[in-house]
């Protein structure tokens, strides 16, 4: 852990130094193109930055489901109603040096990516007790040509588009009740057979009594327009029905939206549920920076060899890109240093652990002992991990690495000598302390009136 905190560190720096200098070329190389529908043969092999729609004519289909649309991607994503099984552990050190570990397990129903095997919980209660009324994988399909503008986006700019909506669905009738009844067997083979509701009786089409000719042929036109438009709505509802009758409800599979839920109840979870959730990417309006590439675009390298390139939502500038840009490279920079000098404590404290593993044999000691050991190790840790930090920029920013290296160097100082310089005091005073006469009673002094 030492070596690889340490690793980790000097490899960070030079990350971030190498990625900053790369985006202040790229910003100060790129120019704007204002009419992305139009080539520019003078653009050729220059870092632009442009705003256009992204589209496409590609038709994508997800052949399990027999369902598709015109779209830059549609995805599947699939949980999975299961028992989830949590362990909290307490540790606890024994006079004589054993440690006693005590583990709690608890479990919660919850929607996870894949099916849990409950034959491996620990607590026999729970062995067993989840299954899955289908298996779905996850899929994701992209289409070939995303055109922006005149030109045509590459594969990582299309990857970069998240203009998500669901996706509507039109599974096939047939497919549905085969799905239904593929469900059926495993949930009555997993919670037995359950007994159908009583469905209510179904409504029975009205019909509308008829006017003879004769009759009809006296009424005013206003009062024949009123029957008409009666009639037509009365035929409307007859239909309805008649649809409604034909088709037949499914009792474990169900639509809503853009969701197709396996089970018995969608408001009401068991454990072997499964739903699935469609969503396509439809076309939207992009901000592309990157170096034109005859029709298409490719990364701009620098001069150290980094190479940029951006997609982005809606209509950004150029300095937007390359201040985000900028930011993103600051937060994992200091994400990464964070990292770094955790590993590189936690391995100084498991090189000196066998100090504490020693003195266990009297648990208060050791804990007492185990704190100091952690706060010298956090010490030392930081120290080194600044020194390594400023060797890295040594190499890039000296003035900053020369600071880096004098505060590592005084913080060196004050925890090795200033703090033993106060011990040294502290043990002064209270020699000088118990050295002091101590002064004799009142009575005892000899004075000429009491001689």
């Amino acid at each position: 852990m030492f070596i690889a905190g340490t690793a980790l560190l000097w490899w960070n720096e030079g990350r971030a130094v190498k990625t900053e200098k790369m985006l202040d070329e790229a910003g100060s190389a790129y120019v704007e193109m204002e009419n992305p529908n139009k080539k520019d043969a003078s653009l050729e092999g220059e870092l632009i930055c442009g705003t256009a729609m992204a589209t496409t004519e590609d038709s994508l289909s997800d052949t399990q489901f027999g369902i598709g649309a015109k779209a830059i991607a549609i995805r599947r994503k699939v949980e999975y109603y299961q028992w989830v099984e949590h362990v909290t552990e307490t540790r606890k050190d024994k006079l004589g040096g054993s440690e006693e570990v005590k583990k709690e397990y608890t479990y919660t129903k919850e929607w996870v990516g894949s099916p849990i095997q409950s034959s491996q919980f620990k607590d026999p209660a729970y062995q067993n007790k989840n299954m899955v009324l289908t298996t779905v994988e996850d899929a994701e399909q992209y289409a070939e040509n995303v055109s922006w503008g005149a030109y045509k986006l590459n594969e990582r700019q299309i990857r970069s588009i998240h203009s998500n909506e669901g996706l509507d669905l039109a599974i096939a009738e047939n497919l549905l009740k085969e799905l239904d009844k593929a469900t059926q067997t495993a949930y009555e083979r997993f919670y037995g057979v359950q007994k159908n509701n009583q469905q209510p009786a179904a409504q029975q089409p009205t019909q509308q009594p008829a006017i003879p000719d004769s009759i009809r042929a006296l009424l005013p036109d206003s009062v024949k327009a009123q029957l008409d438009s009666l009639q037509a709505v009365n035929d409307s509802i007859n239909k309805s029905i008649e649809n409604a009758e034909n088709k037949k409800d499914l009792e474990y599979v169900h639509q809503a939206g853009n969701i197709l839920y396996f089970g018995r109840v969608p408001g009401s979870s068991e454990v072997g549920d499964v739903r699935v959730t469609f969503e396509k990417v439809v076309p939207a309006k992009v901000t592309v920076m990157a170096v034109v590439d005859g029709d298409s675009f490719k990364a701009f390298k620098a001069k150290n060899g980094k190479r940029f390139e951006r997609l982005v939502m809606g209509k950004k500038s150029g300095d937007e890109i390359i201040e985000a840009a900028q930011s993103e490279n600051n937060m994992l920079l200091w994400a990464l240093r964070i990292l770094g000098i955790m590993i590189v404590i936690g391995g100084l404290k498991g090189i000196f652990g066998f100090l504490t593993t020693i003195l266990k044999v009297v648990p208060f000691i050791a804990g007492i002992f185990g704190w100091g050991i952690g706060v010298v190790c956090t010490v030392i840790g930081i120290a080194w991990s600044l020194i390594i930090i400023a060797l890295a920029w040594l190499f890039y920013r000296p003035l900053l690495g020369i600071s880096l290296l004098v505060l590592a160097g005084f913080l060196v100082w004050v925890f090795a000598f200033k703090g033993k310089d106060k011990l040294k005091d502290l043990a002064t005073k209270a020699k000088n302390k118990g050295a002091e006469p101590v002064p004799a009673p009142a009575e005892s002094i000899q004075t000429p009136e009491n001689v």
